[in-house]
């Protein structure tokens, strides 16, 4: 029996020290990439910015508002682009939950006149060779230069103005659902500020 239990120790220590060894080792590494990390998505978001902003030369980033909505589960991130102190147009962060895989987050690039100037998909999960070509050119154009008050973000399918992807039409919806949500909120906030 000696000989067991002896064995049965011998294993007890070796997993504690492999589980304690590993645990470290992550916890360091977790630390060591922590910054590169956030240098990334501060990268990601500093260009898609500049993929859906007209011309700026200020630091939205530095001047970003978080706000609550009823629409979304988190604060709504909106940054404000300006040149030479004019504004030129703001930036919204849309997302829906209803996606075929869930989460779609987008960056929706407004003029000041609430048209859109060009939207950037920030995160999905959709099906590849089907959702995944929301961040397409050829989706995103009909987007373009559309004022939401007048163009249905809809997919045709449900009456609305928006052509569906092949296949994906869940994500096509998810995706003008997102839109919908940031041009809400610039419409409240250009509303808001009138008053």
């Amino acid at each position: 029996m000696s000989k067991k239990a002896s064995t049965f120790l011998s294993m007890t220590l070796t997993l504690f020290v492999t589980t304690l060894v590993a645990g470290v080792s992550l916890g360091f590494i977790n630390d060591i990439t922590k910054g590169p990390k956030a240098r990334a998505k501060l990268e990601r978001k500093i260009n898609a910015l500049r993929s859906v902003l007209p011309e700026f030369n200020n630091n939205p980033v530095e001047s970003v508002q978080l706000l609550k909505s009823e629409l979304a589960k988190d604060s709504v991130e909106v940054y404000t682009a300006s040149l030479d102190e004019n504004e030129v147009g703001t930036a919204i962060v849309g997302s829906s939950e209803k996606g075929f895989s869930g989460l779609v987050k987008i960056m929706v690039g407004f003029n000041t006149d609430g048209s859109i100037n060009n939207i950037e998909v920030l995160e999905q999960k959709e099906t590849p060779g089907l959702g995944t070509k929301m961040k397409d050119e050829k989706f995103i154009r009909q987007f373009k230069g559309k004022h939401p008050s007048t163009f249905n973000l809809k997919v045709k399918k449900d009456q609305g103005d928006v052509d569906a992807l092949t296949g994906a039409t869940i994500t096509t919806r998810a995706f003008g659902e997102a839109t919908q949500m940031a041009y809400d909120i610039f419409e409240d906030r250009q509303t808001g500020s009138k008053q």
